[in-house]
């Protein structure tokens, strides 16, 4: 079920379903919101073409993918959550057809460390080297607990024999590690990375440059409160920032950061990152309390939000009067989308004016925000493989990952998802079943200038910096 619709439209529409859900009977509404599933595939849409399936291993153990934007260098990294061992696979897409895991890295002593593990990795280049920056999540009283990142230089690949350790990031006063991490070439030419814990309520930013180089400082520049925290307590996650987002703003030439957590959404100038300031804000959203998943189009106009509940859509923000001075904070979508409004979306790669979603069980979801008040989908894939609410990661099941984390939700299916702009290569990690590769009819490659766009995703010029095209697509 498809619910591209008008923001009015999709709050109406979700609350009659709702509704509609629980004036039946028990029995007849657990049948209507538990129809069984096809498998992985056998939900898609024409112009949507598989190029690569590599599983990789048991059920919910991939978490976040990164591909290497350069065509040269065909190589996705899928980052390893729950299960140990914590760390990452290095996959080869150099011939789809025998794509496979062509290095892992782990965590020493595995067994003995708990959490999340990995979630999200981020490459970057720097001084014509190539580094790929893994975040770590491990719970407090356990091994490793003050590690937010290891830096590996991966220059090397396809020989993985080079490839090594550089630089451990860590985090002492904010035990617990990094949750979700961000990597942005500024203005002023440094590699910068915006991280966020379980434990503060503000944002890290470290000067990569620095951290490579052994600082004892480990580049820490900065930090990023959030203006909306409810405590300044070590052990508390109250006002903790989610996911990040950073893009140049060509036209006021100045650095963005966007920053979803406690309260909602924030958008702040980094043109100092030691200093930022917040320029506007999303807040006082109906059904948003905290802030999930953030991106911004390339102009950094529209903000595409999402929430992590259940019958949560994606949210389009206009944030026009904020960032022009004539509102303190946006209160009202621009629009909404949902691939299934039983489901929940995750992950979002913008590349105007198609939006990329890893959206859990519905797989693969591209929809088309030209018109933002009216976004449309025009490709699905579903990857997913299980039934409906399989859900993972309570409590018990962290405990005990060998028990069956039934009745959990409908946190399974696609995690991540990230594009090559270069040839419009589409990768999807699948918690359950593992790396996807695909490419979509009509999507050949992005650049924003094709679109009367800025140069601005999360694809970036490492060697000029903001507001050049990436390297891959210069002439």
């Amino acid at each position: 079920m498809n619910v591209p619709c008008r923001a009015v439209a999709a709050c109406v529409a979700l609350a009659a379903c709702v509704a509609l859900a629980c004036s039946l009977p028990p029995v007849a509404a657990a049948q209507q919101l538990s129809a069984s599933h096809p498998a992985a595939g056998e939900e898609k849409t024409p112009n949507i073409r598989l190029v690569a399936h590599v599983p990789l291993g048991r059920a919910l153990q991939s978490g976040g993918v990164e591909l290497d934007q350069d065509v040269a260098r065909p190589f996705a990294f899928v980052s390893r959550v729950y299960y140990p061992p914590a760390g990452f696979d290095i996959i080869s897409l150099k011939d789809p057809q025998k794509a496979d895991v062509m290095w892992s890295w782990s965590i020493a002593s595995p067994a003995t460390h708990r959490g999340m593990g990995a979630a999200r990795g981020r490459l970057f280049r720097t001084h014509g080297r190539t580094y790929y920056v893994q975040s770590f999540q491990f719970a407090r009283g356990t091994p490793d607990d003050d590690v937010g990142a290891i830096v590996f230089d991966v220059t090397s690949l396809p020989d993985t024999t080079q490839v090594k350790e550089v630089a451990r990031i860590r985090a002492p006063d904010a035990p617990g590690g990094f949750h979700s991490i961000f990597v942005y070439k500024h203005s002023d030419g440094r590699p910068l990375l915006f991280a966020t814990g379980s434990a503060k309520p503000y944002a890290l930013v470290y000067d990569l440059d620095r951290a490579i180089a052994h600082d004892a400082a480990q580049g820490l520049v900065g930090t990023i409160v959030n203006p909306d925290r409810l405590s300044d307590s070590v052990s508390s996650s109250e006002g903790a920032f989610h996911d990040l987002w950073a893009g140049y703003d060509p036209a006021a030439r100045r650095d963005r950061l966007y920053a979803a957590g406690q309260g909602g959404y924030y958008v702040f100038d980094i043109s100092a990152p030691e200093r930022a300031k917040l320029i506007t804000s999303v807040t006082g959203v109906m059904g948003i309390f905290r802030g999930h998943t953030v991106a911004a189009t390339p102009d950094g106009r529209y903000l595409v939000t999402g929430t992590d509940y259940q019958y949560s859509p994606i949210r389009i923000f206009d944030l026009q009067r904020g960032l022009e001075g004539k509102a303190q904070t946006i209160s009202q979508p621009a629009g909404a989308w949902a691939a299934d409004w039983r489901n929940l979306p995750h992950g979002a790669e913008v590349r105007w004016p198609y939006v990329f979603v890893a959206s859990y069980e519905d797989g693969l979801q591209v929809f088309n925000m030209l018109d933002p008040a009216d976004p449309f989908t025009v490709a699905y894939y579903r990857t997913y493989d299980g039934p409906h609410q399989a859900g993972c990661c309570s409590k018990e099941w962290l405990a005990d990952p060998s028990m069956e984390p039934k009745g959990r939700g409908v946190i399974n299916g696609a995690f991540g998802v990230q594009v090559r702009n270069a040839d419009g290569l589409i990768v999807v990690s699948d918690m359950t079943t593992g790396l996807w590769a695909f490419y979509m009819d009509g999507f050949n490659g992005w650049s924003g200038r094709r679109w009367g766009m800025p140069d601005v995703s999360t694809a970036q010029n490492w060697e000029k910096g903001p507001g050049s095209p990436p390297a891959a697509l210069v002439p």
